[in-house]
Order: structure tokens, then C-alpha cells, then sequence
């Protein structure tokens, strides 16, 4: 069999992105090719080709690269408010694995995902809360101007040095605003290791949002 290139393989994408047969498996190769060496920064021929399913399988792409994606952290934001769940949910892997501090604003658009109205993105976004180092978190919550994300990023990032009163945790776990409970299950994640009572309140929650990042976060401590 021929050895596609690079080119070969983003040509091949190009022409051929209705067809999943062909997408999956040059998508893959195309990773390998990345890794070998091929420049990163031909995965824009596919993040600007106006083709949604193109520019999902660049996303993915994307996240895939880790640290290899950093040169194209100025895509980023167009692909946080792109209207396809996918690419906003692949798109908050790039910034957590690649955003740096001067990159305030970008993360601060991945908080502010905490109110999309697609059930995995916010799932998405309370495993970058979760994950992120403080100075992201830090960086991101300087960054967001007034609204509901606000609030509860500096509360996280205020409680990411001192652990949080488990009751405050507890009472907005419970409460009625979905952010503040999100924001709160990924307080509970950053401090399982020191006390896992909270994350284990988080996985009995009524949200099942909340509830299943709890216990999956659970079962990988465990394991």
C-alpha cells in the first residue's frame, strides 16, 4: 500500500470529508504525521476550510497534538464558539493542555463554556476546572467580566491554596445555580486527595451532571 504524506492526507480530507470510511482512518494517519514531524501548522488548511465536518476533525486533531498544538493556540477561540459541540469540547483540551498565563482570556472563555447549553461541553469544562493548574485558573478568573461565571472562578481560585469549608462545598453543590455547583464538584476534585469526603457528597448529587464527573473521578483515584 502507498504511503500517503501529509499533504497527501489533508488533500485527501479536503476531497473526501463526506465520507466517514475515508475520515477516520486519515485522520489517524494524519496524527502519526504530525508527530513524525509534519508541520502543525498545516491543521489550519482544515480548521479554515468552512467544511463543520473538517473543522471537527481538526479540533480533535487538535487535542490530540498536546504541547505539538501550542503554535496554533490563536485558533483556539474561534473554535470555543463554534456552533458544533464537538469542536468547543475538543477545543477546551487544547487550552488546558497548552494555555499559559497571558492566555487570561482564552481561558476565561473556557469558564464562561460552564453555561453552554450542551450538557458535555459543561462536562468538558468541569474536567478543565478539575485539571487546570492554579495560575490557569488564576489567570482566567482575572480575565472574566461580570456575570455568573465570575463569582464562583475567583471562589475556586481563592480556595485552590486553603481548603474550602466543607459546608460552604456542600451548599452549593446543593444550591440552585448550575455554575456554582459546577465550579464546587471541581473544588471537590482538586482537594479528593486530601479529602475525599467532598468528591464522594458529589457523587451522591442530584445533578447528574455532577454526579457522573464525581464518581468517574472516583474510579480513576481508585484505580
Amino acid at each position: 500500500m502507498q504511503t500517503r504524506t501529509g499533504d497527501d492526507l489533508i488533500q485527501l480530507l479536503l476531497t473526501r470529508s463526506a465520507d466517514d470510511d475515508v475520515v477516520g482512518p486519515a485522520a489517524n494517519d494524519l496524527l502519526d504525521e504530525f508527530w513524525a514531524g509534519y508541520p502543525v501548522t498545516n491543521l489550519t488548511r482544515l480548521l479554515h476550510s468552512g467544511d463543520d465536518k473538517l473543522v471537527r476533525t481538526g479540533a480533535w486533531l487538535l487535542s490530540e497534538l498536546g504541547e505539538l498544538g501550542g503554535s496554533l493556540i490563536g485558533e483556539v477561540p474561534a473554535l470555543l464558539s463554534h456552533p458544533l459541540r464537538q469542536v468547543r469540547f475538543f477545543a477546551i483540551e487544547a487550552v488546558l493542555l497548552n494555555g499559559q498565563t497571558w492566555h487570561g482570556p482564552l481561558i476565561a472563555q473556557v469558564m464562561n463554556l460552564s453555561t453552554d447549553g450542551d450538557s458535555a461541553v459543561r462536562w468538558k469544562v468541569l474536567g478543565f476546572l478539575a485539571e487546570a493548574s492554579t495560575d490557569q485558573l488564576r489567570a482566567g478568573a482575572v480575565s472574566l467580566g461580570p456575570g455568573r461565571v465570575k463569582e464562583p472562578a475567583e471562589w475556586l481560585v481563592r480556595h485552590d491554596d486553603e481548603q474550602p469549608d466543607p459546608r460552604d462545598v456542600v451548599a452549593r453543590l446543593e444550591g440552585p445555580d448550575q455554575v456554582a455547583r459546577l465550579f464546587a464538584a471541581a473544588a471537590a476534585a482538586r482537594w479528593a486527595e486530601e479529602d475525599p469526603n467532598l468528591l464522594m457528597h458529589a457523587a451522591t448529587a442530584e445533578d447528574e451532571e455532577i454526579r457522573s464527573f464525581a464518581q468517574e473521578w472516583l474510579e480513576d483515584e481508585e484505580s
